[in-house]
Protein backbone atom coordinates (compact mmCIF):
# COMPACT_ATOMS: atom_id res chain seq x y z
CA UNK A 1 0.00 0.00 0.00
CA UNK A 2 1.25 3.18 -0.88
CA UNK A 3 0.77 5.25 2.29
CA UNK A 4 0.68 9.12 3.16
CA UNK A 5 2.36 9.90 6.69
CA UNK A 6 1.72 13.53 8.67
CA UNK A 7 4.21 13.80 11.27
CA UNK A 8 6.47 10.90 9.94
CA UNK A 9 9.76 12.63 11.77
CA UNK A 10 7.91 13.02 15.01
CA UNK A 11 8.02 10.87 18.32
CA UNK A 12 6.03 8.15 16.85
CA UNK A 13 5.75 9.05 13.26
CA UNK A 14 9.62 7.64 13.77
CA UNK A 15 9.04 4.52 14.78
CA UNK A 16 5.45 4.18 12.50
CA UNK A 17 7.83 4.73 9.18
CA UNK A 18 9.81 1.75 9.67
CA UNK A 19 6.75 -0.60 10.83
CA UNK A 20 5.16 0.30 7.67
CA UNK A 21 8.22 -0.23 5.39
CA UNK A 22 8.85 -3.31 7.33
CA UNK A 23 5.15 -4.56 6.44
CA UNK A 24 5.73 -4.00 2.55
CA UNK A 25 4.23 -0.26 2.35
CA UNK A 26 5.97 2.16 0.84
CA UNK A 27 5.90 5.45 2.59
CA UNK A 28 4.88 9.08 1.22
CA UNK A 29 5.86 11.47 4.22
CA UNK A 30 5.20 15.29 4.31
CA UNK A 31 8.36 17.23 5.47
CA UNK A 32 8.24 20.94 6.95
CA UNK A 33 12.09 21.70 6.17
CA UNK A 34 15.02 20.26 4.23
CA UNK A 35 16.19 18.53 7.72
CA UNK A 36 13.24 16.79 7.80
CA UNK A 37 13.19 15.66 4.04
CA UNK A 38 16.67 14.19 4.69
CA UNK A 39 15.84 12.55 7.80
CA UNK A 40 12.79 10.72 6.25
CA UNK A 41 15.14 9.83 2.97
CA UNK A 42 17.65 8.19 5.26
CA UNK A 43 14.85 6.54 6.71
CA UNK A 44 13.91 5.17 3.08
CA UNK A 45 10.77 6.94 3.54
CA UNK A 46 9.82 9.77 0.04
CA UNK A 47 9.92 13.57 1.24
CA UNK A 48 6.59 15.37 0.09
CA UNK A 49 7.06 19.28 0.73
CA UNK A 50 4.50 21.04 2.51
CA UNK A 51 3.23 21.50 6.24
CA UNK A 52 -0.70 21.13 7.41
CA UNK A 53 -0.99 24.97 6.41
CA UNK A 54 0.19 24.52 2.95
CA UNK A 55 -3.53 22.62 1.73
CA UNK A 56 -2.69 21.60 -1.84
CA UNK A 57 0.68 19.94 -0.25
CA UNK A 58 -1.75 17.56 1.85
CA UNK A 59 -3.94 17.53 -0.73
CA UNK A 60 -1.66 16.04 -3.46
CA UNK A 61 0.03 14.25 -0.99
CA UNK A 62 -3.05 12.19 -0.47
CA UNK A 63 -4.91 12.11 -3.49
CA UNK A 64 -1.44 10.23 -4.43
CA UNK A 65 -2.02 7.29 -1.42
CA UNK A 66 -3.66 4.17 -1.17
CA UNK A 67 -4.12 4.96 2.76
CA UNK A 68 -3.18 8.27 5.03
CA UNK A 69 -1.89 8.28 8.81
CA UNK A 70 -2.16 12.04 9.95
CA UNK A 71 0.22 12.42 12.98
CA UNK A 72 0.96 16.24 12.71
CA UNK A 73 -0.27 18.67 15.48
CA UNK A 74 0.97 22.14 15.66
CA UNK A 75 0.04 21.82 19.18
CA UNK A 76 -2.02 23.14 22.03
CA UNK A 77 0.32 25.68 23.34
CA UNK A 78 -0.86 28.08 19.98
CA UNK A 79 -4.51 27.82 21.38
CA UNK A 80 -7.61 26.84 18.84
CA UNK A 81 -6.09 28.45 15.74
CA UNK A 82 -3.83 25.07 15.91
CA UNK A 83 -6.70 22.90 16.18
CA UNK A 84 -8.56 24.46 13.56
CA UNK A 85 -5.62 24.81 10.78
CA UNK A 86 -5.35 20.83 11.93
CA UNK A 87 -8.99 20.17 10.91
CA UNK A 88 -8.50 22.06 7.77
CA UNK A 89 -5.55 19.73 6.75
CA UNK A 90 -8.38 16.83 7.62
CA UNK A 91 -11.05 17.99 5.59
CA UNK A 92 -8.74 18.55 2.60
CA UNK A 93 -7.12 15.60 2.99
CA UNK A 94 -10.86 13.77 3.12
CA UNK A 95 -12.03 15.65 -0.10
CA UNK A 96 -8.50 14.11 -1.70
CA UNK A 97 -9.67 10.45 -0.77
CA UNK A 98 -13.86 10.84 -0.80
CA UNK A 99 -15.46 8.12 -1.99
CA UNK A 100 -12.72 5.91 -2.59
CA UNK A 101 -13.13 3.51 0.72
CA UNK A 102 -9.44 4.35 1.27
CA UNK A 103 -8.17 4.19 4.97
CA UNK A 104 -7.56 7.15 7.08
CA UNK A 105 -5.95 7.03 10.51
CA UNK A 106 -6.46 10.23 12.55
CA UNK A 107 -4.57 10.70 15.72
CA UNK A 108 -5.63 12.14 19.09
CA UNK A 109 -5.98 11.64 22.64
CA UNK A 110 -7.95 10.62 25.74
CA UNK A 111 -8.60 13.62 28.01
CA UNK A 112 -12.49 14.40 27.94
CA UNK A 113 -13.65 11.29 27.30
CA UNK A 114 -14.63 9.90 30.91
CA UNK A 115 -14.69 10.77 34.27
CA UNK A 116 -14.54 9.04 37.12
CA UNK A 117 -13.86 5.43 35.31
CA UNK A 118 -11.38 4.48 32.54
CA UNK A 119 -12.76 5.65 29.37
CA UNK A 120 -13.69 3.16 26.29
CA UNK A 121 -13.69 2.88 22.98
CA UNK A 122 -17.39 3.56 23.07
CA UNK A 123 -16.70 6.54 24.74
CA UNK A 124 -17.29 9.77 22.92
CA UNK A 125 -15.92 13.19 22.64
CA UNK A 126 -18.59 16.48 23.95
CA UNK A 127 -18.17 18.40 20.92
CA UNK A 128 -18.76 22.05 23.64
CA UNK A 129 -15.99 20.56 25.89
CA UNK A 130 -13.07 22.54 26.31
CA UNK A 131 -10.65 19.63 24.58
CA UNK A 132 -13.25 19.19 21.40
CA UNK A 133 -12.68 23.37 21.28
CA UNK A 134 -8.70 22.90 20.92
CA UNK A 135 -8.51 20.29 18.88
CA UNK A 136 -11.63 19.51 16.47
CA UNK A 137 -10.30 16.78 14.58
CA UNK A 138 -10.95 14.30 17.40
CA UNK A 139 -14.69 14.80 16.08
CA UNK A 140 -13.87 14.65 12.17
CA UNK A 141 -14.00 10.77 11.99
CA UNK A 142 -17.72 9.84 11.56
CA UNK A 143 -18.05 12.42 9.03
CA UNK A 144 -15.21 11.24 6.88
CA UNK A 145 -17.05 7.62 7.38
CA UNK A 146 -20.04 8.93 5.93
CA UNK A 147 -18.15 10.64 2.72
CA UNK A 148 -17.08 6.84 1.62
CA UNK A 149 -13.55 6.49 3.35
CA UNK A 150 -12.83 3.97 6.07
CA UNK A 151 -11.71 6.51 8.51
CA UNK A 152 -10.53 5.37 12.50
CA UNK A 153 -9.27 7.22 15.06
CA UNK A 154 -6.35 6.30 17.23
CA UNK A 155 -6.33 8.04 20.73
CA UNK A 156 -3.31 8.06 22.39
CA UNK A 157 -2.73 7.49 25.82
CA UNK A 158 -1.27 10.50 27.93
CA UNK A 159 2.12 9.09 28.27
CA UNK A 160 3.81 7.92 25.03
CA UNK A 161 7.11 7.04 26.34
CA UNK A 162 10.56 5.44 24.65
CA UNK A 163 13.54 6.57 24.27
CA UNK A 164 13.58 10.05 22.32
CA UNK A 165 10.61 11.73 24.28
CA UNK A 166 10.11 14.93 24.43
CA UNK A 167 7.02 15.65 26.23
CA UNK A 168 5.35 14.82 29.45
CA UNK A 169 8.09 12.32 30.96
CA UNK A 170 10.94 14.93 30.43
CA UNK A 171 9.07 17.66 31.74
CA UNK A 172 8.61 15.80 34.85
CA UNK A 173 12.46 15.11 35.42
CA UNK A 174 13.31 18.45 34.62
CA UNK A 175 10.75 19.72 37.03
CA UNK A 176 12.20 17.48 39.91
CA UNK A 177 15.79 18.95 39.50
CA UNK A 178 14.68 22.16 39.03
CA UNK A 179 12.87 22.29 42.58
CA UNK A 180 14.49 19.28 44.05
CA UNK A 181 11.66 17.75 44.67
CA UNK A 182 9.80 14.73 42.52
CA UNK A 183 6.16 16.17 43.09
CA UNK A 184 2.81 14.27 42.95
CA UNK A 185 -0.62 16.51 42.88
CA UNK A 186 -2.63 15.52 46.28
CA UNK A 187 -2.42 11.80 47.23
CA UNK A 188 -1.27 10.83 43.96
CA UNK A 189 -3.88 8.45 43.03
CA UNK A 190 -4.59 10.51 39.86
CA UNK A 191 -3.76 7.49 37.23
CA UNK A 192 -1.95 8.07 33.69
CA UNK A 193 -2.77 5.27 30.82
CA UNK A 194 0.48 4.65 29.04
CA UNK A 195 1.97 3.25 26.35
CA UNK A 196 5.27 2.67 24.74
CA UNK A 197 5.90 4.51 21.23
CA UNK A 198 6.91 0.97 19.15
CA UNK A 199 3.83 -0.21 20.15
CA UNK A 200 1.65 2.80 19.55
CA UNK A 201 3.43 2.80 15.82
CA UNK A 202 2.37 -0.77 15.58
CA UNK A 203 -1.36 0.62 16.21
CA UNK A 204 -0.88 2.96 13.77
CA UNK A 205 -0.35 0.21 11.07
CA UNK A 206 -2.96 -2.24 12.68
CA UNK A 207 -5.66 0.68 11.92
CA UNK A 208 -4.67 1.32 8.59
CA UNK A 209 -4.81 -2.08 7.66
CA UNK A 210 -7.70 -3.49 9.45
CA UNK A 211 -9.29 -0.71 10.90
CA UNK A 212 -13.60 -0.86 10.02
CA UNK A 213 -15.18 2.78 9.21
CA UNK A 214 -15.87 5.12 12.09
CA UNK A 215 -14.47 3.17 14.45
CA UNK A 216 -12.34 4.24 17.53
CA UNK A 217 -8.86 2.65 19.02
CA UNK A 218 -6.84 3.12 21.90
CA UNK A 219 -3.12 3.17 22.01
CA UNK A 220 -3.26 1.93 25.78
CA UNK A 221 -1.02 -1.05 27.14
CA UNK A 222 -0.94 -0.33 30.64
CA UNK A 223 -5.02 1.18 31.77
CA UNK A 224 -3.85 3.45 34.54
CA UNK A 225 -0.36 4.21 36.04
CA UNK A 226 -1.10 6.24 39.78
CA UNK A 227 1.08 9.38 39.50
CA UNK A 228 2.39 9.10 42.70
CA UNK A 229 4.30 5.67 41.11
CA UNK A 230 5.49 7.70 38.53
CA UNK A 231 7.00 10.38 40.87
CA UNK A 232 8.66 8.13 43.01
CA UNK A 233 10.11 6.35 40.48
CA UNK A 234 11.97 9.92 38.79
CA UNK A 235 12.53 10.89 42.59
CA UNK A 236 14.38 7.60 43.31
CA UNK A 237 17.14 7.74 40.28
CA UNK A 238 17.10 11.34 40.89
CA UNK A 239 18.34 10.99 44.73
CA UNK A 240 15.03 13.02 45.39
CA UNK A 241 12.18 12.90 47.74
CA UNK A 242 8.25 12.62 46.45
CA UNK A 243 6.45 14.60 47.55
CA UNK A 244 2.83 15.72 47.85
CA UNK A 245 2.06 19.17 45.91
CA UNK A 246 -1.27 20.58 46.73
CA UNK A 247 -3.67 20.71 43.92
CA UNK A 248 -4.06 24.76 44.06
CA UNK A 249 0.12 24.86 43.88
CA UNK A 250 0.12 22.24 40.88
CA UNK A 251 0.26 24.97 38.21
CA UNK A 252 2.88 27.18 40.02
CA UNK A 253 5.27 24.34 40.66
CA UNK A 254 4.82 22.38 37.29
CA UNK A 255 3.69 24.93 34.77
CA UNK A 256 1.51 24.41 32.27
CA UNK A 257 2.00 20.25 32.56
CA UNK A 258 0.33 20.83 36.24
CA UNK A 259 -3.25 20.12 34.87
CA UNK A 260 -2.55 17.07 33.27
CA UNK A 261 -0.66 15.89 35.46
CA UNK A 262 -3.56 16.18 38.35
CA UNK A 263 -5.72 14.83 35.45
CA UNK A 264 -7.07 11.43 36.19
CA UNK A 265 -6.72 9.44 32.95
CA UNK A 266 -7.39 6.19 32.84
CA UNK A 267 -8.59 4.11 29.60
CA UNK A 268 -8.91 0.43 28.63
CA UNK A 269 -7.77 -0.83 25.54
CA UNK A 270 -10.10 -3.93 25.39
CA UNK A 271 -11.96 -3.03 22.18
CA UNK A 272 -9.33 -2.39 20.27
CA UNK A 273 -7.59 -5.78 20.77
CA UNK A 274 -9.87 -7.61 20.58
CA UNK A 275 -10.60 -5.71 16.86
CA UNK A 276 -7.42 -5.42 15.34
CA UNK A 277 -5.43 -7.71 17.76
CA UNK A 278 -2.79 -5.49 18.93
CA UNK A 279 -0.93 -6.97 21.57
CA UNK A 280 1.70 -4.44 23.14
CA UNK A 281 4.66 -6.34 23.77
CA UNK A 282 7.19 -3.38 25.01
CA UNK A 283 8.30 -1.94 28.35
CA UNK A 284 5.29 0.11 30.63
CA UNK A 285 6.09 3.12 31.90
CA UNK A 286 7.87 2.37 34.87
CA UNK A 287 10.19 -0.44 33.55
CA UNK A 288 10.64 1.84 31.02
CA UNK A 289 12.02 4.86 33.44
CA UNK A 290 14.08 2.24 35.22
CA UNK A 291 15.85 1.48 32.10
CA UNK A 292 17.84 4.91 32.43
CA UNK A 293 17.95 6.64 29.85
CA UNK A 294 15.46 9.19 30.74
CA UNK A 295 17.85 10.06 32.82
CA UNK A 296 21.21 10.31 30.77
CA UNK A 297 22.28 6.91 32.63
CA UNK A 298 21.12 4.17 29.71
CA UNK A 299 21.62 0.53 30.64
CA UNK A 300 21.72 -2.50 28.63
CA UNK A 301 18.54 -4.00 27.39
Amino acid sequence: MRVFVTGASGFIGSALVPELLAAGHQVTALARSDASAAALAAARAQPHRGDLDNLSSVRDGAAAADGVIHLAFGGFADGPAAGQAELRAIETMGDALAGSGRPFVIVSGLLGLAAGRPATEQDTLDPASPVAAARPSALAVPGLAARGLRSSIVRLAPSVHGEGDHAYLPALIATARDKGVSGYVGDGSSRWSAVHRLDAAHLFRLALEQAPAGSALHAVAEEGVPTRHIAETIGRHLNLPAVSIPPEQATEHFGSLGMVFAADIPASSTLTRQLVGWQPVHPGLIDDLNKGHYFGTPTAS
